[in-house]
């Protein structure tokens, strides 16, 4: 009798992780908007990948895209590291391709390349509403730590801060 192990898409390797570019961006505006996140918008990721932390800019690619492929990019993350802290600022995966671990395995990465970096804590915000997010930042080991009431606007609703230890996870 086997006792073979199912894999999610995501643990198949049927998408790649690395570094956003340029070239990504319309897609990135495009999953920002359809995501109801907080808008960055085109120059503000730009200037992102300009600057010392582009390394914590990454997309999960299909690995094999055919010529009519809807999507190149699955998913991003954008995160920043300063004095040692890693602070995510957004994560998006696209509607149809949720629920599959690509959230999950963006967010391993950039907390992999914060731990290379020497940083020891992460921190983000969630919409208080948003409990799909919150449940894959706890099984990512992110705690709960404070309430910023307030934070979003559009529609105006409170922010739960999450931390991570990086030195003990």
């Amino acid at each position: 009798m086997s006792t073979a192990k199912t894999r999610s898409p995501a643990e198949q390797s049927d998408v790649s992780i690395v570094r956003m570019t340029e070239h990504d961006l319309l897609e990135v505006v495009e999953i920002e908007e359809a995501s109801g996140l907080s808008r960055w918008g085109w120059a503000a990721y730009y200037a992102e990948l300009q600057g010392g932390n582009r390394d914590l800019l990454l997309v999960a690619k299909p690995v094999h895209v055919g010529g009519n492929a809807p999507h190149h990019i699955v998913g991003y993350i954008v995160a920043r590291e300063t004095a040692g802290e890693l602070h995510i600022n957004n994560v998006a995966v696209r509607d149809q391709y949720r629920r599959r671990g690509y959230g999950a395995m963006l967010l391993g990465r950039v907390l992999d390349e914060a731990r290379r970096r020497g940083a020891t804590a992460a921190f983000l915000e969630v919409r208080s509403g948003n409990s799909t997010a919150q449940a894959l930042y706890k099984k990512c080991g992110f705690r709960a730590i404070a309430t910023r009431p307030n934070y979003y606007t559009d529609p105006r609703e409170d922010a739960v801060v999450m931390s991570l230890d990086l030195r003990s996870s």
